[in-house]
């Protein structure tokens, strides 16, 4: 399969991501998620210490994990890239289309991307193991991230 899909990238003169390409964007994207979390709940982190900033994560967690779901599917759906994605000018395909992915295929990229975070990101170290640079979440979505020039 992962040879046919090499195969038409080629014909269409498609160039798969480069790795840190996708880390820089996904580091991009955590920055700007912690930003819009932080000025969301800016009220609750003001004039907490340590130990009650940590207690207050850990009782937000559904809703870092709500944002993050929801910032995902939603850029992913809409035009292909998170905002982390267009600043390295790269954006996620559906491996059969070569056109961005659906809305269902979408969430479920963003569901099995925050399961591979969580699993010590053995999800995005997957991308080593295979010719078209898949973690877990595109596997699971049928996606593939390329070069956009």
């Amino acid at each position: 399969m992962s040879r046919s899909v090499i195969d038409r990238l080629e014909n269409e003169n498609i160039t798969l991501a480069s790795v840190g390409k996708r880390a820089v964007a996904w580091g991009i994207d955590k920055f700007l998620l912690s930003a819009l979390f932080f000025v969301i709940y800016y009220d609750k982190f003001d004039g907490i210490d340590f130990e009650q900033t940590v207690v207050l994560l850990a009782n937000l967690t559904l809703q870092i994990v709500l944002l993050d779901v929801i910032y995902q599917t939603f850029f992913t759906w809409y035009c292909g890239a998170s905002i982390g994605k267009v600043a390295m000018k790269i954006v996620c395909v559906d491996i059969d289309l070569l056109d961005k992915p659906g809305l269902l295929n979408s969430l479920t990229r963003s569901l099995v991307r925050i399961i591979g975070e969580n699993a010590f990101f053995l999800g995005f170290a997957w991308v080593f193991s295979n010719p078209l640079f898949q973690t877990w979440q595109d596997k699971a979505a049928k996606t593939v991230v390329i070069n956009v020039y």
